[in-house]
């Protein structure tokens, strides 16, 4: 049965330094300029802002504590899920 961990990237940037840099695009500084001043893509800026857009600190910081929780039990149904089809499949072959 599998049990490694699979390891999460963790960003270099702190949850406050996201939610700032969202906040400044909002209040009207380009865009651009924000991403080349933090080193980040366009891109991961947007995926940022449609994610964590309109939150505050200890909103994104509960946001990742529930990810986190969901990751957790997800792990724990598929691993349920496969000893009872581990114990069915014995069954199955003792009878």
């Amino acid at each position: 049965m599998y049990s490694e961990e699979i390891p999460v990237k963790k960003s270099k940037f702190r949850d406050s330094q996201i939610v700032g840099l969202i906040k400044r695009a909002e209040a009207g500084e380009p865009v651009a300029s924000l991403c080349r001043e933090a080193g980040i893509s366009a891109a991961t800026f947007y995926k940022w802002r449609s994610k964590y857009g309109g939150m505050d600190v200890s909103m994104l910081a509960r946001v990742k504590e529930l990810e986190e929780e969901n990751r957790r039990l997800k792990k724990m149904y598929a691993e349920s899920q496969m000893d009872s089809a581990i114990l069915k499949e014995a069954l199955a072959k003792k009878w």
